[in-house]
């Protein structure tokens, strides 16, 4: 490593849309500067997508990282890929990558053009300071068109047309020229190997030999094997005994020097230590601490419990060791009387709650049960402000005595590009969302007869709202070809109130929502209806309703289980078969007085597993 100085180190990363050919091209450039060989990665696609849930779904979930020895003019390059996810949920995993990276690719699919979340990247990678090198992918499909979309490039971005560069990932048509550029475009780190010892510490793993990895960027200095290291965020003091490069595996090697990327070991064992952000120093050599990242906020919560309430234990540890490789899932216990113990999560959006959800069943063989989706609330009472995301501790807004001023939403500021052709059908769908302040403008005015103009509608939607099905409902109304993004807008005041489910009037905590007035009626009426169709029949009548406060809007009635009490009955006078029949609809009603309604765990499932 010590050939390596950093004018020969080159760190980026490569922004691009889902599904625009990220993971292929990240392939293609392993394969030319020989770091893995052709067949592997025929038989491997995707070498830096390691997780089973990125190779099922085809998008990339975890950034990885990956080093690359590059001869250019007689002279070896270290170039480090930092790779980084395409989907808004993962924008933390973003944000990390692009703060060890001095450049970036950004990718954009010639049949499919910009799309909104390369925007929102985009301008992450600009206010870093990022040199942008853009690429245009996929010239050998008949679809292609590449004058239109580096138009599209030109006025979305102000890129010059000439600067962009046109490959084909899955051929390996161009990508040497993106070699050629990262050398020539992308400035080096601006380090000095003789300066005191400076790391960024920009992801961290679990080993369970070694304890916990963390993935550095050498901002200045040299660390060897053997070095004591101090944390500036925790004060406490480690000893390196493993360091190398991701090659893509790991490497091992005697030092890591500035400009340099790859990872260590040391006398780590608690995860909680590895603070991402955090600058890693030489004992005894203070340094100023790097700006450090700002913890995400979690947007959507959700509560998961065990299928078998014995399986909680087995269920916490997994979630705690699945944590570690993804700090922006927040964590807290929780009990239910309807599921037992389980816990509480916090997630950036519902395809990282979906992800994660998978990654437990794949990787821990879990069986859970995940209650719906909500956001976290700001309930503003006379004398404090308080902040809810769960349901059961939501206070009942129309009782005069709680003492509530006013409830605020959590609000996103949304932009859909779209074509034309579906521009109506999208501002349908954001009203009946309850979006405001919408607009639109144009991005290029189409060309050629297979294509339309597309648009850019921006508006601003309550986080609510996009957390169940909006996504995939957008998909649909679109034939699937608006994109969507969002980022945060804080809170807006809104007419909100609990729905709680009652069977035979006892409420059940797990089935509560915050619902919006307008939409009442008909949540209600959808849940009960679902209710009554998987809730098994009991041997007492059974009312199912949903509540506000002590105001029902919504029932639905599960007949009895009647036993045929008058078919030993043989002849006789009618006034036998009336008795037997009342002294039945008595115990009914003693049943139904002081009877529990017995619903089973599979039946929560099947309430939740579908809105």
């Amino acid at each position: 490593m010590e050939d390596y100085p950093s004018e020969l180190i080159r760190n980026f990363s490569i922004i691009a849309h889902i599904d625009h050919g990220k993971s292929t091209l990240a392939d293609r450039l392993l394969e030319l500067t020989g770091t893995i060989q052709k067949k592997e990665s025929g038989t491997n696609k995707q070498v830096l997508d390691k997780l089973k849930v990125e190779r099922e779904r085809g998008i990339t979930v975890k950034a990885q990282t990956a080093s690359m020895i590059h001869s250019f003019n007689g002279q070896q390059h270290l170039l480090n890929l930092i790779d980084t996810p395409g989907h808004v949920d993962f924008a933390w995993e973003v944000a990390r990558s692009l703060a060890a990276c001095e450049g970036a690719l950004l990718l954009v699919d010639s049949t499919q053009g910009v799309q909104a979340q390369t925007i929102s990247v985009f301008h992450v990678a600009r206010e870093r300071g990022l040199k942008i090198i853009p690429v245009l992918n996929k010239i050998d499909m008949p679809a292609s068109q590449p004058e239109r979309i580096a138009a599209q490039m030109q006025s979305t971005f102000d890129i010059n047309p000439e600067d962009i560069l046109h490959i084909s990932a899955k051929t390996g048509q161009g990508v040497e020229s993106i070699l050629e550029a990262i050398v020539k475009r992308i400035p080096p780190p601006s380090g000095h190997t003789k300066a005191p010892l400076k790391a960024l510490l920009f992801d961290s793993l679990y080993d369970r030999y070694r304890g916990v990895i963390s993935l550095i960027n050498i901002q200045d200095g040299t660390l060897r094997k053997g070095d004591k290291i101090a944390s500036c965020h925790t004060r406490k003091k480690y000893e390196v005994t493993e360091l190398g490069i991701m090659h893509p595996e790991e490497l091992p090697t005697t030092s890591l020097q500035s400009g340099q990327v790859g990872y260590i070991a040391c006398n780590m064992k608690n995860s909680s230590e590895a603070h991402i952000g955090d600058t890693l120093h030489r004992v005894g050599e203070p340094v100023e601490p790097m700006e450090g990242f700002q913890p995400t906020k979690a947007m959507v919560y959700a509560g998961i419990f065990p299928i078998d309430s014995n399986d909680f234990l087995k269920l916490e540890e997994s979630i705690k060791r699945l944590t570690l490789t993804d700090r922006s899932v927040t964590v807290t216990r929780e009990s239910s009387s309807a599921l037992g113990q389980g816990c509480r999560l916090g997630f950036l959006g519902t395809l990282h709650m979906d992800v994660f959800r998978q990654r437990l069943e794949d990787e821990y063989d879990a069986n859970v049960i995940i209650t719906a989706p909500t956001v976290p609330y700001k309930v503003i009472y006379k004398d404090r402000t308080v902040l809810v995301s769960n349901p059961t501790e939501f206070p009942e807004v129309t009782d005069s005595t709680s003492n509530v001023k006013e409830v605020q939403e959590p609000i996103v500021n949304a932009s859909i590009i779209v074509p034309d052709d579906y521009l109506g059908e999208i501002m349908d769908l954001c009203f009946s969302h309850r979006a405001d302040s919408l607009d639109h403008r144009y991005l290029d005015s189409g060309s050629g007869s297979t294509s339309s103009a597309r648009a850019i509608v921006t508006c601003t939607l309550p986080l609510s709202e996009i957390v169940t099905g909006f996504f995939s409902e957008l998909k649909s109304r679109s034939s699937g070809f608006a994109s969507f993004d969002y980022e945060e807008g804080g809170y807006a005041k809104s007419n909100l109130a609990k729905m709680v489910f009652l069977l035979n009037s006892r409420p059940i905590d797990a089935l509560a929502l915050i619902v919006h007035r307008s939409a009442q009626q008909a949540i209600g009426r959808a849940w009960v209806k679902k209710l009554h169709s998987i809730i098994p029949r009991q041997m007492f009548e059974v009312p199912i309703q949903a509540a506000i406060g002590k105001k029902i809007i919504a029932r639905e009635t599960l007949s009895a289980m009647r036993a045929d009490v008058t078919a030993s009955l043989y002849g006789g006078d009618v006034t036998r078969k009336m008795k037997l029949l009342e002294n039945q609809k008595a115990s009914k009603r003693k049943m139904k007085r002081i009877g529990q309604v017995d619903l089973p765990q599979e039946a929560f499932y099947d309430i939740l597993k579908s809105k």
